[in-house]
């Protein structure tokens, strides 16, 4: 049967396998679509080796709550942002995060070698390998988290369509939607000003002497502020620090739906607590951002296909 460009659309979408692979795999099965999509699962591994040097920096970010009280969130790479809104490589993620859920490891290691959501006869990594065969790209599981709590609930929030993706963990003795849609907000501002502590008790002793030490120099460099006297200094340096702690601390940082423009987070989470009878206590939150800290290369989509039909 002779292959048609339809043909190796349809096969690309229905995989999200690159273009030259559908048109191989259509080839050497007489077009026969269901054995041109085992014959790319087949490939798997040859394919995963060729693939393993390349950068992995798109992809998506989900997250799943199960009964309030656990959630897991997942950071799935590709190469390209293509392929991580292609439907194949969406229900992988989601079905990666169904393995987060309910797997009792917290290594990346252990995780990979464990049987995939409960058929012993395969591990996480081997159905990753099997993905990058259809798919046609490198792919990555590149972090997970699972938090659980008995006293109170987790909400999660998806920014962008994947690109951010938060958990709130909370304590918290009433459950019910204002107490959740209160956590959600929190969620979004999570995601929008990256908040790196719950509050100033977790901030790490070493962490604020390092900030004191650069702030420091920072003023004895100054030909001007350098001359101020010690008790001054001091309070400029504290000053600074306040300021950073407001930043990067949730619960001090200013809510952003606040009327006023002044309320904090804090404030904000207790006066909600107090509308529904309860106290309302962020224990811990998760953020994962897509690609955050990957190099990402550039890429010229329509030079690489003309090297692929030239190399044809």
């Amino acid at each position: 049967m002779a292959v048609t460009a339809k043909m190796v659309k349809e096969l690309r979408e229905m995989t999200g396998a690159g273009m030259m692979d559908c048109k191989k795999a259509l080839n050497e099965t007489d077009g026969d679509m269901d054995a041109a999509v085992e014959y790319l699962r087949k490939n798997g591994q040859a394919k995963a080796e060729k693939k393993a040097g390349r950068i992995a920096a798109e992809g998506i970010v989900m997250a799943e709550v199960k009964d309030d009280h656990t959630a897991a969130i997942v950071e799935v790479n590709s190469e390209t942002d293509f392929v991580a809104k292609n439907a194949e490589f969406q229900g992988f993620v989601k079905a990666v995060v169904d393995q987060a859920l309910v797997t009792e490891n917290t290594e990346m290691d252990a995780f990979m070698a464990e049987a995939w959501n409960g058929d012993a006869s395969k591990t996480v990594n081997e159905v990753l390998t099997e993905k990058i065969a259809v798919i046609g790209e490198k792919l990555s599981i590149r972090r997970f988290e699972k938090v659980t709590i008995d006293n109170g609930t987790v909400v999660s929030y998806i920014h962008g369509g994947g690109r951010i993706g938060v958990l709130v963990v909370a304590e918290t003795e009433v459950v019910n939607e204002a107490v959740k849609e209160a956590l959600k907000n929190v969620a979004m501002q999570i995601a929008a000003l990256h908040a790196k502590y719950v509050s100033q008790a977790d901030v790490d002793a070493d962490y604020i002497n390092h900030e004191k030490e650069i702030l420091l120099a920072q003023i004895m460099n100054d030909p001007k502020e350098s001359q101020k006297p010690e008790k001054v200094i001091q309070g400029m340096i504290n000053g600074r620090i306040n300021k950073e702690m407001k930043e990067i601390c949730l619960l001090d940082q200013v809510y952003v739906k606040a009327e006023d423009g002044k309320q904090s987070v804090a404030k904000y989470l207790e006066e909600v607590g107090k509308a529904n009878g309860t106290e309302i206590k962020i224990q811990k939150f998760v953020r994962f951002e897509t690609g955050e800290g990957l190099e990402k290369k550039n890429e010229d989509f329509a030079a690489e296909v003309a090297a692929q039909m030239a190399g044809n």
